[in-house]
């Protein structure tokens, strides 16, 4: 297979202000690119992987800006479609410190994105992909991304490629029934499934500590594998009849955007190594990069990464 990952969703512009400002009073708001399945594949590309995104955006300034940096970071964009028609999502980050709770306000209804047809995926990039990518917000966005999530999920099944598949459950975007009833199937045809320990609790009604969660899932669904991420106790991971833990990489939170979408690249890259436990350890490392980074999108090189996991992390590398 010539392409280690390929992937699917919306990418947006995100406009928030500078970190212990205010989205009522700043006078500027820091801009970066974002988007779930974007930033996963924009961190694996950086370890080096060859991975594709396919999406829509419109033929402008903005649409191109979203393109420029994916491609900068060596993700594949040839199958991004440019339409003359249409607008952009954006949302909005107001970033607040404990106690106050992070918000986001969206202003992504109707995005280009959502009108996106079936045919215009690769479908042969799919064939040669060795994994690919889907999340639980592209079907949430539209009729139209729901059809086409569950018939990559179906080609993928009948694929050589390995399906992996984070929850990533949205309030904002659909009710926990819509959910359960769209993701089911798909979830039926993940080699990984990904859920937040409180996304399991809302959307599937599974309640417990992460090995219980973890369990749990396994038996519900029919995936191979089964990791549970649980903020700062860590993620918990499922394959067959083995199991395990990986601890949470302590850091000083900057932004809490863009965690479980690094802590995915992660995992993905050791699902490509064939070790499912390396790249839990992986995606914990990335996810304490991009809580420490301003943005969504963390910049890593492998070489980082290596050290991350060694524990060789000095103050100032010079």
């Amino acid at each position: 297979m010539s392409l280690d990952v390929f992937t699917l969703g919306e990418a947006m512009l995100r406009l928030s202000a500078p970190v212990g400002q205010s989205l009522e009073t700043s006078p500027e708001y820091d801009v970066h690119v974002a988007g779930s399945e974007a930033n996963v594949v924009s961190a694996l590309s950086q370890l080096g992987r060859s991975t594709m995104w396919s999406s829509r955006v419109p033929d402008s300034v903005l649409g191109r800006r979203i393109v420029s940096s994916l491609r900068s970071v060596g993700v594949d964009c040839d199958s991004v479609a440019l339409s003359e028609e249409g607008r952009l999502g954006i949302y909005f980050v107001d970033i607040r410190p404990a106690p106050l709770s992070t918000v986001v306000v969206y202003d992504r209804a109707a995005s280009v994105v959502c009108d996106m047809g079936v045919e215009e995926i690769d479908w042969s990039s799919i064939s040669e992909a060795r994994v690919v990518h889907l999340s639980g917000i592209t079907p949430a966005l539209s009729p139209n991304l729901a059809e086409i999530v569950n018939k990559i999920a179906v080609e993928v099944r009948e694929s050589e490629s390995l399906l992996t598949f984070d929850v990533n459950y949205r309030a904002k975007l659909w009710t926990p029934e819509e959910a359960e009833r769209s993701l089911a199937s798909i979830l039926d045809s993940a080699d990984m499934l990904v859920c937040g320990i409180e996304d399991a609790r809302v959307v599937f009604g599974v309640h417990g500590t992460g090995p219980e969660v973890s369990l749990q899932l396994s038996e519900r669904f029919s995936s191979s594998s089964v990791v549970v991420t649980a903020g700062a106790d860590g993620a918990f991971w499922r394959q067959g009849t083995q199991a395990g833990h990986v601890p949470a990489l302590p850091v000083r939170i900057l932004d809490p955007l863009g965690a479980g979408d690094a802590f995915m690249a992660g995992l993905i890259d050791g699902l490509l190594d064939d070790d499912l436990q390396a790249g839990v350890a992986r995606g914990a490392a990335l996810a304490g990069v991009a809580l420490a980074t301003v943005g969504d999108q963390i910049r890593i090189t492998r070489a980082e990464l290596l050290s991350l996991l060694e524990g060789k992390r000095p103050d100032v590398d010079r």
